[in-house]
């Protein structure tokens, strides 16, 4: 008989659920609680968060109270925004974590009024139910990683 199988696309990657009958299929989809799918996500996400402090060495440096932007590199209040929110855990953050963070890094920025702006231009959203959370949109990782990232490696 035939393996029947299952491809789940995720925001991490592709889950593959095997099984020979189509009860083993519902059984193996039963055992992906939320609980789980959540566990993956984090463990994912702080891999990720390490690939990202390994790029970002020299410009930005992650403390225990978060990331703080040491480069001498001159930028704009749009990019100080976006270094910070490309450091954090999946990218996101309240404009209070922003401000906190700006601050520590020793940067003047009005943080409201520059992320409704980054909004507009497609850079950053709210996920829905996640309160005051701001995230960079693929958009704005793409920016970050072609642009800003670029041009801190060249003046920094």
């Amino acid at each position: 008989m035939p393996k029947l199988c299952i491809n789940i696309e995720t925001n991490y990657g592709t889950l593959t659920i095997q099984g020979d009958s189509q009860e083993e299929i519902l059984e193996a989809l039963d055992l992906l609680t939320e609980d789980f799918l959540e566990q993956v996500n984090e463990k994912v996400a702080l891999l990720e968060l390490k690939d990202v402090q390994s790029e970002l060495d020299g410009i930005v440096r992650v403390t225990s109270e978060g990331p703080v932007i040491v480069t001498r590199a001159e930028l704009s209040h749009y990019e100080v925004i976006g270094l910070i929110l490309y450091s954090m855990r999946h990218h996101e953050a309240t404009s209070k974590q922003l401000r906190d963070r700006i601050e520590a890094s020793g940067k003047d920025v009005i943080v409201p009024a520059r992320l409704n702006e980054m909004k507009k231009r497609g850079h950053v959203f709210r996920p829905s139910g996640k309160g005051s959370e701001y995230r960079l949109t693929a958009k704005g990782l793409e920016w970050m990683e072609e642009e800003v990232l670029e041009k801190v490696r060249r003046e920094g």
